[in-house]
């Protein structure tokens, strides 16, 4: 189940299948009145019973905190609730690609389909995005903007071919950023697949209109078909190298099942031995590694982040409170952390470890969960400062920064304690 939270219009309620398809949508006010918030409650019940939901996907944006109070409350079973970062949610709502998907729908239910698919997946789902509507990035508009949309490109494709592609399941959006593919061709592939039914096997991708030799040779390594009989055909390793695996089966006396399947199988297996002038040892030791692992997914797993109880806005946040968060951005200067009160907080570079840190890049990843205090908090400025130290304020920074800052001079670094600056000016923000 995906909700897009909403105080006047209400929230925009869709109930997915594992695959992403929509089943059914609606809407519920939880704001109006109790009457209202009742209903919306018993909505929420049946839908979870009538489509056996496993999960709550909510919206961050407005009343995103409001909704996942309420929906927390109802205290459903066996279901998670997850807040979902709805970045760029509204720009594909409005796409061509939503449109073409969705006709008939308006734009808050693709809305609400977004947010629950990028819970389910969120590659397939952000690569229908224009990386730059996502908003990462301290000076994305200030570069060259050719440039950059090339350089994001190569990030996706990048990560694609990296997690690989069911082929069965892909949307034409995913499949073309495959290497070897392109709109043209993953357009063929899903009308292929449309037409034909489900891929049973990677030869089977040679009979798609248009799909030559050269271009199923780069791409049928990144394309998955985990129904396959062909174990293999739901790995890693390219068709071109099954010879190599049967080979090692064959050398052991047992078949490719069982040597995906047995570990001590896998430990006998002298890659050196198949070393030849088109495989090289580098080669046959990835293919021994995915044996240990074929199709496994290298993303890490999933973990949600539970917001502070009784913290849904900037006037609840008090200094000193300790608060869950999620990084959202990276800058040169600091962090920006969702902590569940609809207005990242920043964690300046200075108060992010004991330690000197050059780059923030290096220390935190987007997405990653950690642990905060509030310094300060501006309301007329909406700017919150955040700090991964606890005790950050008023600390004596400047021993550890003599120590620590290469190339500057221990006279001109002060020896006064450390002061929070108070609300700070643009042009300050950097030196701050």
């Amino acid at each position: 189940m995906a909700i897009d939270p909403g105080y006047r219009t209400g929230c925009k309620v869709v109930c997915l299948d594992a695959q992403g398809k929509m089943l059914s949508h609606t809407a519920i006010f939880i704001s109006q009145s109790e009457d209202q918030k009742e209903q919306a409650a018993q909505t929420v019940k049946e839908l979870c019973r009538l489509h056996k939901i496993e999960c709550v996907a909510i919206g961050n944006g407005t009343a995103g905190r409001e909704t996942e109070s309420f929906v927390r409350s109802l205290k459903l079973t066996d279901i998670q609730t997850v807040m979902v970062n709805e970045s760029g949610a509204s720009i594909y709502s409005a796409s061509e690609v939503a449109r073409e998907e969705f006709a008939d729908y308006d734009v808050t239910v693709r809305g609400s389909v977004s947010i629950g698919r990028r819970l389910q997946d969120p590659l397939a789902e952000l690569v229908k995005i224009d990386p730059k509507s996502i908003g990462v990035g301290q000076y994305q508009h200030d570069v060259d903007q050719p440039k950059l949309k090339k350089s994001l490109d190569d990030v996706v494709i990048s990560c694609v071919n990296q997690v690989g592609v069911e082929v069965n399941s892909a949307s034409k959006q995913l499949l073309m950023y495959v290497s070897g593919l392109g709109p043209a061709l993953a357009a063929a592939l899903v009308e292929y697949r449309n037409a034909h039914g489900a891929f049973d096997s990677r030869e089977g991708l040679k009979k798609v209109p248009k799909l030559g030799s050269k271009a199923f040779e780069q791409a049928a390594g990144f394309l998955r078909i985990r129904s396959a009989q062909n174990p293999l055909d739901a790995s890693g390793v390219h068709p071109e190298s099954y010879g190599v695996v049967e080979s090692m089966a064959h050398d052991l006396g047992v078949t490719v099942p069982d040597l995906i399947k047995d570990e001590q199988l896998r430990k006998k297996i002298d890659v050196h031995k198949y070393v030849t002038a088109a495989v090289g040892l580098p080669t046959l030791l990835d293919i021994k590694d995915e044996l240990a692992k074929p199709g496994r997914d290298p993303r890490a797993q999933f973990e949600s982040v539970q917001f502070k109880e009784g913290v849904e806005k900037m006037e609840d946040l008090l200094p000193g409170m300790e608060l869950n968060g999620v990084v959202t951005n990276i800058t040169n200067f600091g962090a920006f952390v969702d902590v569940g009160v609809h207005q990242d907080g920043l964690v300046h570079i200075s108060a992010m470890s004991e330690t000197y840190i050059k780059n923030p890049a290096d220390f935190l990843k987007v997405g990653q969960k950690v642990k905060v205090w509030v310094v300060e908090i501006d309301l007329a400025r909406k700017r919150i400062s955040l700090s991964m130290l606890k005790n950050f304020i008023g600390k004596d920074r400047s021993k550890s920064e003599s120590k620590s800052t290469p190339g500057i001079p221990k006279s001109s670094q002060s020896s006064k304690s450390f002061q929070q600056p108070k609300a700070p000016v643009r042009k300050e923000l950097y030196r701050w």
